[in-house]
């Protein structure tokens, strides 16, 4: 008998990538059900310059996550085991990114791109409500057609640049990813053994008794 049954491999393949949809899904509509009421709630207690730079960092993320996402897809896995084998920090971060590429683009271009999409869209059309409150204009269906289609330029013009500047430079923007990761996993580890600090006092009493 073999020891992996191809289809028995194939099926279990099956399965992962349902639950990969299912959580895609599922993580979207929460996400950005989520960001979309925080950001309508705070738009719409803003000045009118301070809307417009949410909306612009909101357009700015999605560009990021679009870079980052293709330079995932594009770098190649052999610099980075050098820097392991060197124990430079972020390596392995970056490693297990190129390893898991498919799904790291997924998410960074498919749901934060397109949930960024969706939120600057929304956004957009608060700002032109705000506009159209404070000016009187005949025809208010282009103010928000204008702002609507400004964040789309930007947005496409950003992405299109931004993929370019991927593919270039994609093994420096993996690895600055990495770093970053690396960052956030020491982070939340210092903050995990500042709150439970009296784990190792009671270790060292229970073993003098």
């Amino acid at each position: 008998m073999s020891k992996s049954d191809p289809s028995q491999a194939r099926k279990e393949e099956k399965r992962k990538n349902r639950r990969w949809v299912l959580t895609i899904f599922f993580s979207t509509m929460m996400i950005s059900g989520a960001i979309s009421t925080a950001s309508d709630i705070v738009m719409n207690r803003s000045s009118m310059i301070v809307a417009l730079v949410i909306l612009m960092l909101i357009v700015l993320i999605g560009i990021i996550f679009d870079i980052i996402g293709m330079a995932v897809a594009s770098a190649d896995e052999k610099p980075f085991h050098s820097m392991a084998a060197r124990k430079v920090r972020g390596a392995q971060e970056c490693i297990m990114l190129l390893r898991n590429a498919e799904r790291v683009s997924s998410i960074c271009n498919d749901v934060i791109g397109d949930i960024c999409g969706v939120v600057s869209g929304a956004a957009s059309a608060t700002i032109a409500a705000q506009i159209l409150m404070n000016i009187q204009f005949s025809y208010p269906e282009v103010i928000s057609l204008l702002l609507s289609s400004t964040v789309a330029a930007i947005t496409v013009g950003g992405k299109a640049i931004g993929k370019s500047v991927a593919i270039n430079s994609c093994t420096s923007i993996v690895y600055h990813a990495g770093q970053v990761i690396y960052g956030f996993n020491t982070f939340s580890g210092w903050l995990t053994r500042k709150n439970h600090p009296k784990k190792k006092g009671s270790n060292s009493s229970s073993s003098k008794r």
